[in-house]
């Protein structure tokens, strides 16, 4: 039995133990690189996202896991490649893939930190399988509100083939309003429900994804031919301008509650940008393994932890930011099922230099193969039977390729390609 004194020493050692950090992470949806003001963007206001920049670290050099929304929800969810998981992740889930989706038999990030006693939630769009079994309520999250598919009218919240899509759990939430707006409220509530417990908050916004709509415009998307309509200085600053704002939202919460300051918040984006958005240097954009396509901003604030205003080339991708948020918590992946992922902290933090990795991306699809490497300084690209290589230090925007001028060194890369694509056999 233990003593008075020594559950008095127990109770002061708990009370002087600092607190595991809170996580927030942000994901917005089909947004171009150079989209935010810390990026570059001068058309388009996002003073609460770049703040994070001031307050933190930017990343230039992250990518996504995929060129699409499935693969990097899913790389996130895992911190591992997507591709572990079939080909059901490789791509983006439609509507009519049916039965598809992540089994909850796997391990997630959300479901390793309830099982260290976080309180866990996500609102905005899941999109790894829209049927019952696959609901976020089973991969570890305590609280889910948003859409289980890849778009939804803002406002009626039902996708372009008209099916209903907002959901509270495992039932559907008839709630008015602009989706931003409501996942916004949704974040705030579970921010001050929980400021006593450790909590990871994701928020993975559906903007800046089509169907473009500003929340200025109360009305619903009358048919499929205006699903698609819409201009940058328009509807796409509109959305993203009011994604930041709910942003703010969020951050404010965070600052009221006083648990900002131990709170790791990390924005990112989910894959590059679509037609109205802008990619700066970089080549072509969403659906393609071109640097506009996977490259993406990332930005990590985490007081005390990481330094201020600081920008790192590190090379990473989106399920590092998974293996990162698993090591501040202090928990480990799962059995069987090792991130690929690092932990960025000590690189971002300035106690180990920056490093140069191998990161791997695949489209394999009827009518689409494509399959890229970066090594270093190197990309190595194989778009069908069509091989390309660049040196991104000196040629970010990939317009000069030289495959023939180092066929020794893209066969090195090619046979990396080739073990990568066999590692992931034995998964």
């Amino acid at each position: 039995m233990m003593t008075r004194r020594a559950f008095l020493s127990a109770a002061v050692a708990a009370a002087q133990s600092p607190r595991r950090p809170n996580v927030v992470l942000f994901l917005s949806d089909d947004m171009g690189w150079a989209d935010l003001g810390c990026y570059g963007a001068t058309d388009i206001r996002t003073p609460n996202i770049d703040r994070l920049a001031r307050e933190g670290v930017k990343l230039t050099d992250c990518y996504s896991n995929g060129p699409v929304c499935t693969p990097t929800r899913c790389g996130l969810m895992t911190g591992r490649y997507q591709q572990r998981y079939g080909k059901g992740m490789e791509w983006a889930l439609l509507p009519s893939d049916t039965g598809v989706g992540l089994p909850p038999r796997h391990t997630t990030i959300a479901r390793l930190l309830k099982n260290a006693g976080y309180k866990t939630a996500i609102h905005g769009k899941w999109h790894l399988g829209r049927e019952p079994e696959f609901n976020p309520i089973h991969h570890g999250f305590d609280e889910y509100f948003g859409l289980r598919g890849g778009n939804v009218d803002m406002y009626s919240k039902e996708d372009r083939f008209k099916n209903y899509d907002l959901y509270d759990g495992l039932q559907e939430s008839r709630v008015p309003g602009y989706l931003t707006e409501l996942i916004a409220a949704r974040s705030v509530r579970f921010i001050e429900a929980n400021k006593a417990n450790p909590f990871f908050l994701y928020v993975p916004f559906n903007a800046v994804h089509w169907p473009f709509q500003g929340p200025d415009r109360p009305e619903s998307v009358r048919d499929l031919k205006t699903w698609y309509v819409g201009s940058r200085e328009g509807e796409y600053k509109a959305m993203l301008e009011s994604m930041d704002a709910a942003v703010g939202k969020v951050l404010h919460a965070l600052e009221r509650q006083g648990v900002a300051n131990n709170t790791l918040v990390i924005f990112t984006n989910d894959n590059g940008g679509e037609r109205l958005s802008e990619s700066g240097p970089f080549r072509n954009g969403k659906a393609t393994l071109w640097e506009g396509g996977v490259r993406v901003p990332a930005l990590l604030r985490w007081p005390g932890k990481l330094p201020k205003a600081k920008v790192s080339q590190q090379a990473c991708m989106s399920m590092d930011l998974t293996a990162t948020i698993a090591s501040a918590c202090s928990v480990s992946a799962g059995a069987g099922e090792p991130f690929d992922g690092i932990d960025l902290t000590p690189i971002l933090s300035g106690r180990q230099a920056e490093k140069e990795r191998d990161l791997f991306w695949r489209i394999n699809r009827p009518g689409q193969r494509m399959i890229a490497v970066r090594s270093g300084k190197w990309k190595y690209v194989r778009d069908g039977s069509i091989h390309n290589l660049f040196d991104l230090s000196r040629d970010p925007g990939e317009s000069n390729d030289l495959y023939y001028d180092y066929p020794e060194l893209a066969a090195i890369l090619g046979k990396k390609i080739d073990a990568w694509e066999e590692s992931l056999k034995k998964s």
